[in-house]
């Protein structure tokens, strides 16, 4: 397998760590638009199969010569969610499969945004689904942590666990904190600020995909490995629109734990007009204000050193067995001292990284195989579980 990793950044850099310790692969080009960045990022493999180039992700012809030059049989998108689209045509025209961490961005509802979907996360990639079904090649979308192992988790419980499935919601907390900052995102700013202030996105089977208001419906869940009870709120996410399309379930949701800080924070953002992505003047230069903040920030992969805590993303199922109600929970714990030492990775860019490098490996060895466009939900789950597991990163399963 020769592979084209695009975005050579925090999850990027985890990706070719992870990816170095393992041999089903031949060649990784690592592209980025900082030819430097790229290059570092290469050389600290230590490993020849590891090669540097320059691409600007924005522009699809590029990323088609890349992968052609280079032969690449996969691309795997390491990018933020702004450069999807152009790198998915991209694959698409090249004849190469494709993987991505975050789909194509939504847009709210002109008019009724808390209540009605408008584009919905990944409308614009579904939108080349015969495509993509015609060329023989696979997209792989949202196989990150989440979305990617919570998608995982749910085809795992509806396959192996529950006769009927009640609701499927992804809770995701940590208890990280970051020494010498007072606000430290532990990632992107930029994506962060995107899935937290838009619109979020709840399924029911009954009404389909709706909208309520950012933030909606707190709830406090207790996380396990010591990390303990933290408020979640209703967050926009890839997986309450991939679940639905694989996995009969009578509701889906996502609820992230921000904390009220983080929420104010993101607040007053929005308040402000800092959460833009439209140009502004500023003297005699047009800035977009949400890249303002993210350059104001500190770089979220390169805070490991002084980050503490875990971080745990995980699946909640509620139904029945047997004709037995049933609940549990299927998660996944990083804890950062451990990924630090280990891959010098801090604990969300890993925990993010490490599954695309198991899907991909899982593609090259022939165990998950599929055409079109496909969610994780859509393929087998133990395998990916069983090689997870061997990569030395264990899930855990908690009955509630």
């Amino acid at each position: 397998m020769r592979i084209l990793l695009v975005g050579a950044g925090g999850v990027g850099g985890a990706v070719t760590r992870i990816a170095a310790r393992r041999d089903f692969f031949d060649l990784m080009v690592v592209a980025d638009f900082d030819e430097a960045r790229a290059l570092s990022v290469a050389a600290a493999t230590d490993d020849a199969r590891f090669v540097a180039a320059r691409v600007d992700a924005s522009d699809q012809h590029a990323v088609e010569a890349l992968l052609t030059e280079h032969r690449c049989d996969v691309l795997l998108n390491a990018t933020d969610p702004r450069f999807v689209m152009p790198l998915f045509r991209g694959a698409l025209a090249a004849g190469a499969h494709y993987l991505d961490m975050a789909m194509s961005l939504s847009h709210p509802h002109p008019e009724r945004p808390h209540e009605l979907t408008g584009v919905k996360l990944g409308d614009e990639q579904f939108a080349l689904g015969d495509a993509w079904e015609e060329s023989g090649r696979l997209a792989l979308v949202g196989i990150g942590v989440e979305p990617g192992l919570s998608d995982v988790f749910a085809r795992y419980a509806a396959d192996e666990l529950f006769d009927e499935i009640e609701e499927l919601g992804v809770r995701d907390g940590a208890n990280l904190t970051v020494d010498g900052y007072d606000f430290a995102p532990s990632f992107s700013i930029w994506t962060t600020i995107e899935e937290c202030l838009n619109p979020p996105v709840v399924y029911e089977k009954d009404r389909g995909w709706f909208t309520t208001p950012p933030f909606s419906e707190p709830e406090v869940f207790d996380f396990p490995d010591g990390i303990g009870p933290v408020e979640c709120v209703n967050v926009e996410h890839e997986e309450v629109l991939l679940m639905p399309r694989w996995i009969d379930a009578k509701r889906v949701t996502f609820k992230y734990g921000l904390g009220q800080e983080f929420i104010d924070v993101l607040r007053t953002l929005h308040k402000l007009g800092l959460d833009s992505t439209e140009p502004v003047r500023v003297g005699n230069a047009l800035v977009t204000p949400r890249d303002v903040v993210a350059a104001c920030l500190p770089d979220p992969a390169g805070l490991g050193d002084r980050m503490r805590g875990k971080t745990c993303a995980g699946t909640w199922v509620k139904g029945t067995k047997d004709g037995a109600p049933r609940e549990v929970y299927l998660y996944h714990v990083a804890d950062n001292e451990v990924t630090m030492a280990e891959y010098g990775s801090q604990a969300v860019v890993w925990q993010t990284a490490i599954n695309p490098v198991v899907a991909l490996e899982l593609i090259a060895t022939g165990a998950w195989t599929a055409t079109g466009i496909q969610g994780p939900e859509a393929l087998p789950p133990r395998p990916f579980l069983d090689l997870l597991t061997a990569y030395g990163a264990p899930w855990g399963h908690r009955e509630m």
